[in-house]
């Protein structure tokens, strides 16, 4: 099995489920206590924040291969970065990675097109639903990707940072985030739901409404878990 290396603490309850979601898959492979060896880089969520708050992609892309260096260094043999936000440098920083990387946004794009998926909703990061890297991969495969109104865009991101980053889960934020879903198949005919902050699956936890949501965590963690095995 290869090593494992994950950025995380970008955030840190995000991080853990990584973790379980790893393990849980181990457990289903394996039958048995041959657990991989997992390397995390647990990195500052306000260090990241600012960068992205001052736009330099050039010091995001730094301060990703800092981090991704200092997994090889550890023994890592493959790195991934645990939350969505940070792809918008995802290529620039794996083609200067010193070992291989796996994208959230390239396997949840394989994942949607696998499943036959046409029009499908984002809900992330403000700065994830405003750019267009998550975006692209999906047009490149004949995907639609519709966003959040630019209200709801802001309200998604005040209860990320506010409550969920934190740990803190509320039924009425649930209710909030399910109704902007719903305005979204109202008002566009989305067939599923990438749920592309790798917090959200903490509190939209089922599929609704009849669509898929897509965990781009739990989609992640099986790319690396598959990886890991070879």
């Amino acid at each position: 099995m290869k090593r494992i290396g994950i950025i995380g603490g970008i955030g840190p309850e995000s991080t853990v489920d990584y973790y379980k979601l790893i393990i849980s898959a181990f457990n289903e492979n394996q039958a048995d206590l041959d657990y991989p060896e997992i390397i995390i880089y647990s990195a500052n969520l306000s260090s990241l924040m600012r960068i992205l708050e001052a736009n330099d992609m050039e010091r995001l892309t730094d301060w990703l291969l800092e981090k991704v260096v200092a997994l090889q260094r550890a023994g890592a043999e493959f790195a991934v970065i645990g939350s969505n936000t940070p792809h918008v440098v995802f290529d620039e920083v794996c083609s200067r990675s010193p070992i291989p990387m796996l994208s959230i946004v390239e396997e949840t794009c394989k994942n949607a097109k696998k499943r036959g998926f046409k029009k499908l909703g984002l809900l992330g990061t403000k700065f994830t639903m405003e750019s267009d890297f998550f975006i692209k991969p999906f047009e490149n495969d004949e995907m639609t990707v519709i966003v959040p109104e630019k209200e709801d865009q802001a309200l998604i991101q005040h209860r990320l940072f506010s409550e969920i980053e934190l740990g803190i889960i509320k039924d009425s934020t649930r209710a909030e985030l399910l109704s902007i879903i719903k305005k979204m198949i109202d008002r566009h005919a989305i067939d599923a739901v990438i749920l592309g902050c790798t917090e959200l699956p903490l509190i939209l936890q089922q599929d609704e409404f009849g669509i898929s949501f897509l965990n781009t965590t739990a989609i992640h963690a099986e790319s690396i878990v598959s990886y890991c095995i070879g």
